[in-house]
């Protein structure tokens, strides 16, 4: 798929490279979905790749990113700020690029990137019709008690959570129970035996599969809560 690439600076500083993944003209919603990365991979990943193009190829104009320490070569994740600051940067550019101006804008992403997505949007990023988290880190692993979840309260926008049954940075159980308990406006897609990536074992059939089940599922709920 053919991409656009960008130069966006953040904070009038340093440039991240961002990628625009046109829509499909025949199926295009008008919709601008940006996705970040998580925290060991950049948006040249192979999952980050599907994911864009799988969006673009089902009417939406996806856009990935480069946080900041990412796209310096860097593998220790910036200080919270500084993800911010990065991601509300990109925000800004794609709500000002020529052929998203108009369109309704989805953010979220990769687990982290989704993380640092929710946490834009509770500070009050005016906006942001929607939220899209592949596989939520509700927590570190094997560290329950360290919830990263007290600020979805303050997002207004309806999000989904796609995550995998047995992700250890936070499993349908407890996904469904910050849920109930912050009242918050979203749905739970879950992967049935899926780890943090959506992977599966081989007994339940080609991964590809799974994929494609969740495009197919955040393409759905856009149109259902985002273009209504």
């Amino acid at each position: 798929m053919k991409t656009e690439t960008l130069k966006i600076k953040v904070n009038d500083g340093d440039p991240v490279t961002a990628l625009l993944y046109p829509a499909v003209k025949q199926k295009r919603d008008r919709v601008t979905i940006v996705l970040g990365h998580g925290a060991g991979a950049n948006q040249l990943s192979g999952f980050m790749r599907m994911v864009a193009a799988a969006m673009a190829a089902r009417g939406l104009d996806a856009m990935t990113f480069n946080f900041l320490y990412s796209e310096r070569g860097r593998k220790i994740p910036d200080p919270k700020a500084r993800l911010e600051a990065c991601y509300q940067a990109v925000i800004e550019a794609a709500r000002k690029h020529r052929k998203l101006k108009t369109n309704r804008l989805v953010i979220g992403g990769k687990s982290m990137g989704g993380r640092i997505a929710s946490q834009v949007a509770a500070a009050g990023t005016e906006g942001v019709d929607g939220l899209v988290f592949l596989g939520y880190p509700l927590h570190p692993p094997g560290r329950p008690e360290k919830l990263r979840a007290d600020h979805l309260k303050d997002i207004h926008a309806p999000m989904l959570f796609c995550q995998g049954a047995r992700d250890p940075f936070g499993t349908e159980k407890e996904i469904r129970a910050i849920i109930r308990k912050l009242r918050l406006r979203a749905k739970l897609f879950v992967i049935e035996s899926g780890d943090h990536s959506f992977k599966v074992p081989k007994s339940l059939g080609p991964q590809e599969r799974v994929y494609e089940a969740i495009m197919d599922e955040v393409a759905r709920w856009i149109r259902s809560e985002v273009t209504v």
